[in-house]
C-alpha cells in the first residue's frame, strides 16, 4: 500500500513528475466566422439587371437597365442604350431616374419616359404607351470557378486559410479580408473571386470596400460600384491612378471575378528602368489594358522594390468575401497578355 507524500516531499515529487511528463499547451484553433446572412427584402429582390428591346422610330433596339437599391425602399434606374456594360452598351450617355417601392411595385419618372417594376418585369412607357418590357437576368463571369492550371500556386480553395498570414475563414469556406499571402510573386496571372455585401444605406467608399494588392504594392479596388459611373476609386480601378475603361460591376451579393495579368518592374543595378504593367479583367471583360504602374498605391503594405511581393487582401471593415484564388507564375521577360476589347 502506497502512502501519499506531503509537505516538501510532495512538492519535490510534483516537480519531478513535471520534468518527466512536460505539459504541452496548444493554441486553440480559431473558430471560423459564421455564415453571412442572406440579404432579403423587396429592394434586394428588385435590384439587379434587366434586358430586352425598346421600340423606337427606327425599329426595335436592345437596351439594358441596372436597378440600384438606395435603402429605405428607394431605387435608382440606369439605362444603357445597346445593352448592358460588356454586352452591347454602345457607350452613349446613360439615362437615370429614381423612384421608390410602394405596394410591392416601383415606379420611376423622368421628363422623357416613365418606367416601373412589377412581378419581376421592368416596363418603359412614353405618354402612357408601353415601349419596352424587360426581363431580369443574373449574369455570371465566364471565368467563374475556373480551375487552377497546371503549375499554378493555389492560394485558397475553401479548405484552409493557412497560405495567408492572418488568414481566416467563414463556416462555409470563404476567405475573409485582412490577410497576406505567405508566398511572394513576380510576374504572372492572378485569379480570384469576390463578393461585396448588400449595404443599400451606405454610400461611396463605405459600400463594400476592399482591394487586392498585387505584390503588396499595386491595388485593384474592390467596391460595390454597381450602376455607378467609372472612377479611379471604384471597382475595377487601379486605385487613385486610373478609372476602369467601363464599369463591369455586378449587383452586390453576386460573385464576381478578377483576372489580373501582371508584369513586374524591371530593375538593373538596383535602379528601376521599366514600370510594372497590368491588365485587369473584371467578370472576363478587360477594364484596364496594359497599364503601367509608376508608383505604389496609397496604403500599400509593401514598399516599391525589385523583390517579389505577396498578394494582400485589404480589410476596410466591410464583409467582403473571397474564394478560388490562384497565381500562375511566369518569367518577367514575357509581357502582359493582350486583352480583347470590351464589347
Amino acid at each position: 500500500m502506497f502512502r501519499r507524500a506531503s509537505g516538501p516531499a510532495s512538492s519535490l515529487l510534483a516537480c519531478l513528475l513535471l520534468l518527466a511528463f512536460p505539459i504541452v499547451l496548444r493554441a486553440a484553433e480559431p473558430k471560423p466566422e459564421p455564415k453571412d446572412a442572406e440579404p432579403t427584402g423587396p429592394d434586394y429582390a428588385m435590384q439587379g439587371e434587366y434586358v430586352g428591346e425598346v421600340i423606337t422610330q427606327s425599329g426595335n433596339s436592345p437596351i439594358g437597365v441596372q436597378v440600384i437599391a438606395l435603402g429605405k425602399g428607394k431605387l435608382k434606374v440606369v439605362g444603357y442604350p445597346g445593352g448592358l456594360p460588356g454586352e452591347g452598351w454602345d457607350r452613349s450617355p446613360r439615362k437615370s431616374s429614381e423612384g421608390e417601392i410602394k405596394d410591392g411595385a416601383a415606379e420611376f419618372k423622368s421628363d422623357e419616359y416613365s418606367s416601373a417594376i412589377k412581378n419581376g418585369k421592368f416596363t418603359i412607357s412614353v405618354a402612357g404607351v408601353k415601349i419596352a418590357d424587360l426581363k431580369k437576368i443574373d449574369r455570371e463571369s465566364q471565368t467563374m470557378g475556373e480551375a487552377a492550371p497546371d503549375g499554378a500556386v493555389v492560394l485558397f480553395d475553401g479548405s484552409t486559410a493557412e497560405n495567408f498570414e492572418n488568414g481566416k475563414m467563414t463556416e462555409d469556406g470563404l476567405l475573409l479580408p485582412g490577410c497576406t499571402s505567405k508566398e511572394k510573386f513576380g510576374s504572372g496571372k492572378l485569379h480570384l473571386e469576390f463578393r461585396v455585401p448588400f449595404k443599400p444605406d451606405a454610400r461611396d467608399q463605405a459600400r463594400g470596400n476592399s482591394g487586392v494588392f498585387v505584390q503588396g504594392r499595386y491595388e485593384v479596388q474592390i467596391l460595390d460600384s454597381f450602376g455607378l459611373e467609372e472612377a479611379d476609386n471604384g471597382c475595377g480601378a487601379l486605385y487613385s491612378l486610373k478609372a476602369p475603361d467601363q464599369n463591369m460591376s455586378f449587383p452586390p451579393g453576386t460573385w464576381q471575378t478578377y483576372d489580373i495579368d501582371f508584369t513586374a518592374a524591371d530593375y538593373q543595378d538596383g535602379k528601376k528602368v521599366k514600370d510594372p504593367m497590368v491588365t485587369v479583367k473584371q467578370n472576363n471583360v478587360a477594364v484596364d489594358r496594359k497599364t503601367p504602374l509608376p508608383q505604389a498605391s496609397p496604403g500599400s503594405p509593401v514598399a516599391v522594390g525589385a523583390e517579389p511581393g505577396p498578394i494582400h487582401l485589404q480589410d476596410h471593415g466591410n464583409p467582403v468575401r473571397f474564394r478560388n484564388i490562384w497565381f500562375l507564375k511566369r518569367g518577367d521577360d514575357k509581357p502582359v497578355e493582350k486583352a480583347a476589347d470590351a464589347k
